[in-house]
């Protein structure tokens, strides 16, 4: 059984008595421990995809399952749980919260979703992250004090602090130069060896050459890459 599995989906945005088309039948499935890269021009439908991949979104129709399990018929406080267990985001804006440094950063995950966890071992396992991401020596650090990549580092820190099998990023080397991207995509092929699912959006060849499958999307349907 793939990790994931989409059959016929489809969603509709309604704009007044205007309904949008968006996604219009993706049929995919996803192995785990692949890493997957989702490219399409602006509006294809990518982003769209994501968000109901990564659970943050519902389709209109369609059935979804992750890891076996149905999404469409789970409720808000489940499909929750699931993001919290098995999915870490990574967006462009990095969306860091300010005046916080990046220890306390990547740990804020940990009191939302682990409630039994102390604040010595939230820190023991943030400071083991952001080890891992190359920020040792930048943990008491505000965003404001950090480059970009190195914020988008932090980033992915956070992202990986619960321990999820699986990692969705939007558009990760968006605001990034070219050197600190490639920096952070070596980061991602890192990741990926170790065994985390990864799947990304992008509308750049070079950050799309870094995946090991790419499924391309124009006007809401796939073209190719669907299937490994």
């Amino acid at each position: 059984m793939s990790l994931i599995e989409l059959h016929d989906i489809r969603k509709t945005y309604s704009l007044g008595e205007i309904d949008v088309p968006v996604l219009k039948g993706i049929t995919l499935s996803i192995e785990k421990g692949e890493y997957v890269a989702l490219m399409g021009a602006s509006g294809s439908g990518k982003s769209t995809l994501m968000n109901i991949l990564g659970c943050l979104d519902r389709p209109t129709s369609g059935d979804y399952l992750f890891d076996g399990r149905e999404v469409g018929r789970l409720s808000g406080d489940e499909r929750a749980k699931l993001r919290n267990k098995y999915i870490g985001f990574v967006f462009q804006s990095f969306n860091l919260l300010p005046r916080t440094s990046a220890l306390e950063n990547v740990c804020m995950p940990l009191y939302y979703t682990a409630g039994d966890i102390s604040s010595r071992e939230a820190a023991k396992r943030g400071r083991a992250m952001l080890e891992r991401v190359g920020l040792a020596d930048r943990m008491h650090h505000e965003p404001s004090q950090l480059s970009g990549g190195q914020q988008q580092r932090v980033a992915i820190a956070r992202a990986l602090v619960n321990r999820p099998p699986v990692l969705f990023a939007d558009e990760p080397t968006g605001n990034l130069d070219s050197k600190t991207s490639v920096e952070v995509m070596k980061l991602f092929e890192e990741l990926n060896q170790e065994g985390i699912t990864i799947i990304l959006v992008t509308h750049a060849t070079e950050v799309a050459d870094c995946a090991k499958r790419t499924i391309h999307i124009q006007d809401g349907l796939i073209v190719s890459g669907a299937f490994s």
